[in-house]
């Protein structure tokens, strides 16, 4: 086995999920990829031909971005025809996924160098686009006892004691990190801005945030799953597979839970002896990654495990990592995560997270590390984590070590 490294990491800003007022709602999936993909030669002055691989999460890969967007993606951003491209859909983590798949290729030896990342946009295709078997065969649904994801986000802090103000305190707080990253600059080393066929930018800058959200803000807005829990039935399937809940909390609206955004991200996987020969520097080392399944009726409590498994496979403890990124699918999700792992709010999400940016599906992971690298170098630490809740109860972990 070889080791793997970080060559480099880019990502699109995330532009609203909206037709009517996205930035980005005018950008095909293929030219959001495209825009990182086309960054990577670019700033690591090599030729795309040496790439031997390029990995693409997607988790609606159906309409423009069907047909293998990893492969889409390539052609269009005017990679070499011998390079082959892969789509892949883990749900939420598909990007993380993608990275860590490419770190495997070249630690086996299978590949040199790899680009690994993922797309979604939003605004284009919709959630459920590729509709799906798990809601609607009844019985894969009632097998598993199937709830919305929302509602398994509110049984999650029904069952762990996070109240109201637990979920809304730490969205607020999310706002508020995400507004100072910006503003002193945290981002400008990885976002590639998004340019029209013309050369004219449509967005340089995540715009889904809300820097002056306070709880007061927070506390106006009803809770979004309640109607489909208790109208809909799906509190009870839940209750009935968790019978240690009496009635479920409904805590999650729009304000403490991710954004709907579009976006795209790339990370330059590769060798030693790759990074040596076209004279690219290492960031970060990919230490050991993981993926778990969990019980899929409660749905988003996979980080936790995956983390302790992958933690545990490098010989490690939660006491050695310095930063750690999970990804803000709900609130509840990162209060459970770091009760879990023992581990403080002061290190983990230290930048805001998908509540303030938006969570762009099949890109988040991949943005995620880049965003905890850049924050490592930046801190000049050595060792973070990035985890993330996954769709039919799953969780995906990557630590990487700073070069």
């Amino acid at each position: 086995m070889t080791d793997c490294f970080i060559y480099d990491a880019v990502r699109t800003p995330r532009g609203k999920g909206r037709k009517k007022d996205g930035a980005l709602a005018d950008a095909t999936p293929l030219h959001l990829a495209r825009t990182v993909l086309e960054a990577l030669p670019e700033r690591g002055r090599f030729e795309s031909k040496e790439i031997e691989d390029v990995i693409f999460g997607c988790v609606e890969p159906v309409g423009e971005q069907g047909a293998n967007v990893g492969r889409m993606a390539a052609l269009i951003a005017g990679y070499d025809e011998a390079v082959p491209g892969l789509q892949l859909n883990r749900f939420c983590s598909s990007g993380l996924e993608a990275v860590n798949i490419g770190a495997a290729k070249v630690k086996a030896g299978d590949a040199d160098l790899v680009v690994a990342g993922g797309v979604e946009s939003m605004s284009r295709i919709s959630m459920g686009a590729s509709g799906g078997a798990w809601s609607a065969d009844p019985e894969l649904a009632w097998g598993t006892s199937f709830v919305p994801q929302g509602v398994s986000a509110d049984l999650i802090a029904t069952k762990h004691g996070h109240s109201r103000r637990d979920v809304d305190s730490f969205a607020v707080e999310s706002q508020k990190r995400a507004a100072a990253a910006w503003e002193h600059r945290y981002f400008e080393k990885s976002i590639v801005a998004v340019k029209d066929a013309i050369g004219v930018t449509m967005l340089d800058r995540d715009e889904h945030m809300r820097p002056g959200t306070t709880l007061a803000d927070l506390a106006q807005l009803q809770p979004s799953f309640e109607m489909m829990g208790r109208s809909f039935g799906f509190d009870a399937v839940a209750i009935q597979k968790h019978p240690d809940v009496e009635q479920i909390n409904h805590v999650h609206h729009a304000g403490n839970s991710s954004g709907i955004v579009d976006g795209a991200a790339a990370v330059l996987l590769g060798s030693r002896e790759a990074g040596r020969r076209l004279g690219l520097h290492p960031r970060a080392r990919v230490v050991r990654c993981t993926t778990v399944g969990t019980e899929p009726c409660i749905m988003l409590t996979g980080p936790a495990p995956a983390s302790k498994k992958a933690l545990e496979k490098a010989g490690m403890n939660a006491s050695d990592v310095d930063l750690w990124e999970i990804n803000e699918a709900f609130a509840s999700v990162c209060l459970l995560f770091m009760q879990e792992m023992g581990i403080d709010h002061a290190v983990t999400n230290v930048n805001g997270g998908a509540i303030a940016f938006g969570h762009p599906l099949g890109a988040t992971g991949a943005m995620l590390l880049g965003t905890v690298l850049d924050e490592l170098e930046r801190r000049d630490l050595s060792i973070g984590l990035v985890s993330l809740c996954v769709g039919a109860g799953m969780g995906t972990s990557t630590i990487i070590e700073r070069v």
